[in-house]
């Protein structure tokens, strides 16, 4: 069974974030896809934001933060909302201009119902099989992808147990790809510190 990877590469990772910006133009598939991103939120969760959860109707700004209850843990998140994110929610809530009860992501001719786990799968794989080279992406790829960043910039190992709720660092670098990573490492660029010579025989074929 094939496993849910990151998007490892950055150039990919670039590309992948800017497609329903620039290639395909879609507002709504932007904000989802940046939301994704940038809070590692699980898909199902995502699904289930309003407008009310991002937007204070009354002083008319965007929240700094999201509050989100989890469904698997049932747990309080509360998880800054990064300024790309912002960004991409402006545009699309000018568009849409929804009202506070309103999903964020739905049809516009269906505002109270988001859309479903599939059409979210559906957007991300689209934008993935356009723009990078990695295999096995889908919505919890956007969830790992923050992670390994994460990880690649140096963010704490206690730090990333946290956000991902593992009880151990093991646990969050085999669901990171991390593993991996540090092995091929290790073989690449692995020396006993000693000189090794080599011959290279000239390879004659014979007739």
């Amino acid at each position: 069974m094939s496993t849910t990877e990151p998007i490892r590469n950055k150039t990919d990772l670039q590309k992948f974030m800017d497609y329903y910006a620039a290639i395909q133009p879609n507002p709504r598939n932007q904000a989802l896809i940046l939301l994704g991103l940038y809070t590692a939120l699980r898909i199902g969760d995502i699904l289930q934001l309003k407008w009310r959860m991002v937007y204070d109707f009354n002083k008319h700004h965007f929240f700094d933060h999201i509050y989100v209850n989890e469904q698997k843990t049932q747990k309080l998140n509360v998880i800054a909302l990064n300024q790309n994110v912002k960004t991409s929610l402006i545009v699309y809530f000018e568009i849409r201009n929804p009202e506070p009860e309103d999903y964020i992501f739905t049809k516009r001719t269906t505002p109270h119902r988001p859309i479903n786990r599939s059409q979210a799968f559906r957007i991300v794989q689209k934008a993935a099989e356009c723009t990078t080279h990695s295999h096995n992406i889908s919505c919890h790829s956007l969830r790992k992808t923050f992670g390994y960043h994460a990880w690649k910039q140096g963010t704490q190992p206690a730090m990333l147990m946290d956000i991902y709720n593992h009880s151990s660092y093991t646990i969050t670098k085999r669901y990171l790809g991390i593993n991996q990573d540090e092995k091929d490492e290790i073989f690449a660029n692995f020396d006993f510190g000693i000189l090794c010579r080599t011959k290279n025989k000239k390879i004659i074929k014979k007739d």
